[in-house]
């Protein structure tokens, strides 16, 4: 059962919560991160050119820190259940840092934790803090505060 999505006090007893379980594994591939090159025109070398970036600082391709950041969607579940929500949309960020590079290939998970909601308008904006991890390491490459809005 969950909270309904205009009960700011209720959603707020449980902000500042631990991080919930990691979701599905995101499998990192080179021809992936080609496809993102592709897309948005960035062909920076310690991406997309495997022989040079094998030579590189971080020994081998990295992934885009933007494609990364753009895995969010389909990887972060919400870490409150809501009911009655017809629609959420992005509303923003405070917070982006990419902290540790991506390397391909390589597998991702990630995980979320709530740290508030206010009334905005009709809605409901929800402040959650995810995190992206290469599976098997400590220290996130992406944490990302961002902000939904819950109508």
């Amino acid at each position: 059962m969950g909270i309904r999505f205009d009960d700011i006090d209720a959603i707020n007893e449980l902000a500042g919560g631990d991080f919930g379980d990691f979701g599905k594994v995101f499998e990192m591939t080179q021809d992936k991160v080609n496809q993102f090159a592709e897309l948005t025109g960035d062909h920076q070398w310690i991406h997309v050119d495997v022989e040079r970036a094998n030579a590189g600082p971080f020994g081998g391709p990295i992934a885009h820190g933007f494609f990364t950041l753009s895995l969010m969607a389909s990887m972060v579940t919400m870490p409150v259940q809501l009911e009655g929500v017809t629609n959420g949309v992005n509303y923003g960020a405070n917070k982006l840092r990419f902290l540790a590079p991506v390397p391909v290939p390589s597998q991702l998970h990630a995980r979320a934790r709530l740290l508030g909601a206010e009334a905005k308008g009709s809605g409901t904006l929800l402040t959650t803090e995810a995190v992206i991890h290469q599976v098997g390491s400590e220290k996130p490459a992406v944490v990302y505060e961002m902000l939904t809005l819950m109508m």
